[in-house]
């Protein structure tokens, strides 16, 4: 059989029509069902571990230790961590390239005020510690349910 330009559209439009048939009853469904959870705060932290007095990078069994003793104690209902990889210009205009983990922290919103000071704190002892310029950290507000 020769397929031409035209049972071609007519089969792509058949196909795109089925899955958006398909799609539409899901996308309904969720968009009727929007309570996913409570108010949460995402809170990530990136850490670097190129030191600034050029002391060597911050080992990994380092960094497990700081979590162990520094980050588990303020969150102990959990936290995610990920192996990371980032870069950025430095103030002599170089490109600084490095290891990094981020840190994941969940916790309510009504709670927000009272875990920000615990996260400058870890921000602020990372920093003093393992002598960094900074710890990034960006912030969400999320519905989540566990």
């Amino acid at each position: 059989m020769k397929w031409t330009s035209d049972t071609r559209g007519k089969v792509g439009g058949g196909v795109l029509m089925a899955l958006l048939g398909a799609g539409i009853p899901a996308l309904m469904g969720a968009a009727l069902h929007t309570d996913v959870g409570e108010p949460y705060r995402e809170t990530r932290l990136y850490f670097g571990t190129e030191r600034t007095d050029d002391g060597g990078p911050v080992a990994e069994r380092e960094f497990m230790r700081f979590l162990d003793q520094e980050i588990t104690p303020a969150f102990p209902e959990g936290l995610t961590v990920h192996d990371g990889y980032r870069q950025w210009r430095g103030e002599n205009g170089r490109i600084v390239r490095e290891a990094s983990y981020e840190v994941v922290l969940l916790y309510p919103e009504k709670d927000a005020d009272d875990r920000g000071v615990r996260i400058e704190r870890i921000r602020d002892a990372y920093e003093s510690r393992y002598r960094q310029d900074s710890v990034g950290r960006s912030d969400d507000k999320v519905d989540a349910a566990f």
